[in-house]
């Protein structure tokens, strides 16, 4: 029981961690190019001094899905700049519509007829987004492209899961933590030249670089690969959800950033159409084996 309830202390530790990433990429007073870049490579050094695992596997069938990864995190950042953190986070989480999509033409994954439902959920979801309007303010100078952006990150994010997918039926083995330490390092050395010069960088923005870096990425992967073992998948993407949950609350109590009210209803669509997925494909997993008895 004492080993149940610190598995699930640690996943949500982990997804309270990634939440915060939002309020503190805004937090910095450096470009979105430098958060970026800096906070990849505090987070890459951290994942492989930290994590063996991180350090096994590495092959260049790899290259695709680490690129993706690095994608995601160049841009979730660079879009977390734009607009709200809100935005950002609940667009990011579309993610799983690329997935279905991309399942039949890389995995030859045959698409169900709850997943058309839920693709269509999804849709709505961000139907709520593009009914809603955001004024630029100093948190969100940019809302239009962050957003754009932002959905970029989820496509990206989708890219990565799906090659995880393919190397995995390629017998290449369990690589996601791999992909996450070199993801990290990629994503640095992509932001890098646009990072580049450095003119002024203060002890605030060294301590928000490293926060990023060394907690809300590397503490957060180490509680994610030591709690996720041992919560069935279910429950452990629903604990996971405290991340797109968290994320606005913590950017509107830091920087009193307010996404609007079509956004919210959006991402709370989003959210709750990927639980309710989460469940039925569990469920449908659960019976595979009573089926074929």
């Amino acid at each position: 029981m004492e080993s149940s309830v610190r598995h699930r202390l640690l996943l949500a530790s982990a997804a309270l961690l990634f939440s915060t990433g939002g309020a503190a990429l805004k937090a910095a007073t450096l470009t979105g190019w430098q958060v970026a870049g800096f906070r990849s490579l505090v987070a890459a050094v951290v994942l492989l001094a930290v994590l063996p695992g991180t350090r096994r596997g590495w092959n260049w069938r790899m290259a695709p899905v680490v690129l993706a990864y690095a994608a995601t995190l160049v841009l979730f950042a660079l879009a977390n700049r734009l607009t709200t953190s809100a935005n950002a986070i609940f667009l990011q989480a579309t993610a799983p519509i690329y997935v279905l999509l991309l399942g039949p033409l890389i995995l030859k994954e045959r698409v169900h007829r709850d997943d058309i439902v839920f693709i269509l959920c999804m849709g709505a979801g961000l139907g709520l987004f593009a009914t809603g309007h955001d004024r630029a303010v100093a948190t969100a100078p940019n809302p239009p492209l962050g957003n754009v952006l932002a959905l970029g990150s989820g496509v990206a994010y989708a890219a990565m899961l799906t090659g995880l997918r393919w190397l995995s039926r390629q017998k290449q083995g369990d690589l996601a933590l791999a992909t996450v330490a070199e993801g990290n390092l990629a994503a640095f050395l992509i932001a890098l030249p646009m990072a580049l010069p450095v003119t002024h960088i203060s002890a605030a923005d060294a301590a928000v670089v490293l926060y990023l870096g060394a907690a809300q990425i590397g503490l957060a992967y180490w509680c994610l690969t030591r709690g996720i073992s041992g919560v069935p998948a279910f429950e452990a993407t629903t604990i996971l959800q405290l991340e797109p949950a968290m994320n606005p609350v913590w950017t509107w109590l830091f920087h009193a950033e307010r996404p609007n009210t079509w956004a919210l209803a959006g991402g709370v669509v989003i959210v709750a159409a990927t639980v309710v997925n989460t469940w039925v494909k569990s469920r449908r997993t659960a019976a595979k084996p009573l089926a074929s008895a």
